[in-house]
């Protein structure tokens, strides 16, 4: 196994496709996550924290959908949601490159 933060940091990163095509947030760093978990050095620890906070992101808004009926409540927390999917990954970005582990908050731990 070999280190390389930048693909680490590129990960966390590529979660902001999101913001672009939707789905590409998702995607990407499962793919990423998939191919090199055995060949990057703590790209499984990266990789399953991204995936848990993508999927419990996911879960939150779909949580939220119904809850805009009830007096708005569902917009305010789709907006919650969309300024975490936007600072984290950012802030865990900057945590690799440190070489520090990935912190998301929030997170269910689905894939252990």
């Amino acid at each position: 196994m070999k280190e390389d933060r930048s693909i680490l940091v590129m990960t966390h990163l590529s979660q902001l496709l999101d913001l672009i095509t939707g789905f590409g947030g998702f995607l990407v760093p499962l793919i990423v996550w998939l191919t090199q978990r055995e060949k990057i050095w703590e790209m499984d620890e990266h990789g399953k924290s991204i995936m848990n906070f993508q999927i419990s992101m996911f879960i939150y808004a779909l949580v939220c959908v119904p809850l805009t009926l009830l007096f708005g409540l569902g917009a305010l927390g789709l907006g919650i949601i969309a300024i975490l999917c936007f600072v984290f990954p950012i802030l865990n970005a900057i945590r690799a490159n440190k070489g520090e582990k990935p912190s998301y908050p929030f997170s269910l731990q689905i894939i252990r």
